[in-house]
């Protein structure tokens, strides 16, 4: 079964939230965009040569959602993103290795208010090589 996850360790935040590691599973319909840096030269007659740029030339982002969760489990989420800004976080994705955790960096996240004490959540995480 495929797992798409993340883990909000213990005191993760400066209150002492959360008491226990806390997972998060990333609800169905999660996406996963790809592609390679390539540097091509083109030469006229359609002629052209590509090489790969860098070391990690993947680039790789996730559209994430965690919908309609109770409002404690998204306030959690959202101050763990804010006390993560600028640094990277574990994501566990399943791949052709089977579970594997990636580095990933959350720039900015959308919260939805679906109904009184039931929210939603949806992100882009990219891929980062440190």
């Amino acid at each position: 079964m495929a797992v798409f996850q993340l883990t909000v360790p213990q005191d993760a935040i400066s209150s002492g939230d959360p008491a226990a590691a806390t997972t998060f599973i990333a609800d169905r319909g999660f996406g996963r965009q790809s592609s390679h840096r390539v540097l091509t030269a083109n030469f006229g007659d359609g002629y052209e040569q590509r090489v790969l740029d860098g070391i990690n030339t993947k680039e790789e982002t996730f559209n994430v959602a965690f919908n309609n969760r109770t409002a404690s489990s998204i306030n959690l989420l959202a101050a763990y993103f804010d006390v993560q800004a600028g640094k990277n976080f574990t994501f566990t994705v399943t791949d052709n290795a089977g579970d594997t955790g990636i580095k990933v960096v959350c720039e900015s996240y959308n919260i939805a208010y679906t109904r009184e004490g039931i929210h939603s959540l949806t992100t882009t995480f990219r891929r980062v090589y440190e």
